[in-house]
C-alpha cells in the first residue's frame, strides 16, 4: 500500500474516531462514524483478494445500513422533543433503534454475521484494528445514551452474545475468526453492565484492547492464520509463543492474569444489582470460551506436531519488532494485583 495513502487512511481513522468521543451533537457523532468506516475500507482491501474485497463490501454495506438506523433515531428524538444533544435521548421508539444500530456497529448477537466474515478477509493488523479502535466510537455512543437505554434489551443483547461467541467459537479453525466470537463474546460482557456501571464498561474495553493487542501482535509476528500453522510456529520464536499463552489465558479471564479483573468486578456489581440469575447465567456461558482459549493456549505451546526424523524445523524470525507486543502481553498478565488502584482512578 502507498504510504502516502496509508498515513492518509490512519490518519483519518484517528480524526473519526476523535470527532465522535468528542462531539456532544448527533449530527457530529455520525459524521464521525461515517469517516471511520471509509477510513478502514482501503485497509481491508489492501491484499486485492477477492476474499478481502467481499469483506469491505460486507463491512461497507452494514456499517452504512447501522449509520442510517443512527441518524433516523436521532432525527426521530429530534422531531419528538426538539433536541440533538447526545444526552437527551428521551424517545422509547428512539432509544430501541439507537440500540439496533450500536448492535449493528460493534457486532453484537444477533447482528454480528458481518463481523467473523470481515476479520477472516483482512490482514491480523487490520483486523487488530477492527476489533479495537473500531468499536471505540459505537461504544462511547453507548456510554454517553446508556441511561436513556432500555436494560433488560441491553441484558438480553449481551447473554446472547456471550452464548453465541462462546459457542460457535468452539468449532473453528482459523485464529481470526476465533478472535472474532472471542470479540462478540467480550463485547456481551461489556454490554451487559453498561446500564448499571458505565465506567466499568470502559474499564474492561481498555483491559480487552491490550489482550487482544497482544493475542494479534503475536500472531502477526510469527505469521499463524490457522491452528495448524500455530502447532509449530513455536519453532520460530519459543518465548513469544509462552507469553502468547498467557495472554490467551487473560482473554479468557483466569486469575491471577488482568483479564480476571473485569469478570470479577462485573460479576460483583451484577450481585450488587440483585441480578443474581444473570451473573450466573454469563460466568457460566464464559466457560465456552475458555475452552478455545485453552485450545489456543495448549496449540501454541504444549502440543507438537506429527513429524518423521527428517522434518525440517522453521527458521527462527530474524529480529521481529517485539516491543509494541512486550508492552502488551505484559500489561495483559499483570494488572490484576493493582486492580484497586485502576478502580479509584475510574
Amino acid at each position: 500500500m502507498n504510504p502516502h495513502a496509508k498515513l492518509i487512511t490512519l490518519l483519518s481513522l484517528i480524526l473519526g474516531t476523535t470527532i465522535t468521543i468528542s462531539s456532544n451533537h448527533w449530527v457530529l457523532a455520525w459524521t464521525g462514524l461515517e469517516i471511520n468506516t471509509l477510513a478502514i475500507i482501503p485497509l481491508i482491501t489492501k491484499s486485492h483478494h477477492p476474499r478481502a474485497v467481499e469483506a469491505s463490501i460486507k463491512y461497507f454495506l452494514v456499517q452504512a445500513s447501522a449509520s442510517a438506523l443512527v441518524l433516523f433515531s436521532s432525527m426521530t428524538n429530534a422531531w419528538a422533543t426538539g433536541q440533538w444533544d447526545l444526552t437527551q435521548l428521551t424517545q422509547p421508539t428512539s432509544c430501541l433503534l439507537l440500540t439496533t444500530a450500536i448492535a449493528m456497529k460493534l457486532g453484537l448477537a444477533p447482528f454480528h454475521f458481518w463481523f467473523p466474515e470481515v476479520l477472516q478477509g483482512s490482514s491480523l493488523t487490520t483486523a487488530l484494528l477492527l476489533s479495537t479502535v473500531m468499536k471505540l466510537p459505537p461504544l462511547t455512543i453507548l456510554f454517553m445514551v446508556s441511561p436513556s437505554l432500555n436494560p433488560p434489551v441491553l441484558t438480553t443483547l449481551a447473554l446472547i452474545s456471550a452464548a453465541l461467541g462462546g459457542w460457535m467459537g468452539l468449532n473453528q479453525t482459523q485464529t481470526r475468526k476465533i478472535l472474532a466470537f472471542s470479540s462478540i463474546s467480550h463485547l456481551g460482557w461489556m454490554t451487559v453492565i453498561i446500564a448499571y456501571d458505565p465506567k466499568l464498561t470502559i474499564l474492561t474495553f481498555y483491559l480487552y484492547v491490550f489482550m487482544t493487542a497482544a493475542v494479534f501482535l503475536s500472531l502477526h509476528t510469527t505469521k499463524t492464520l490457522k491452528l495448524s500453522t500455530m502447532m509449530t510456529s513455536w519453532t520460530k520464536t519459543p518465548i513469544l509463543n509462552a507469553t502468547l499463552m498467557l495472554a490467551l489465558l487473560s482473554l479468557a479471564g483466569l486469575p491471577p492474569l488482568t483479564g480476571f479483573a473485569p469478570k470479577w468486578l462485573i460479576l460483583q456489581e451484577l450481585t450488587k444489582q440483585q441480578m443474581t440469575p444473570t451473573a450466573t447465567i454469563i460466568a457460566m456461558l464464559s466457560l465456552l470460551g475458555l475452552f478455545f482459549y485453552l485450545r489456543l493456549a495448549y496449540y501454541a505451546t504444549i502440543t507438537l506436531p506429527p513429524n518423521s526424523a527428517n522434518h525440517m524445523k522453521q527458521w527462527r524470525t530474524n529480529k521481529p519488532s517485539t516491543t509494541p507486543t512486550a508492552i502488551f502481553a505484559a500489561l495483559s498478565a499483570t494488572l490484576l494485583p493493582i486492580s484497586p488502584m485502576i478502580l479509584t482512578s475510574i
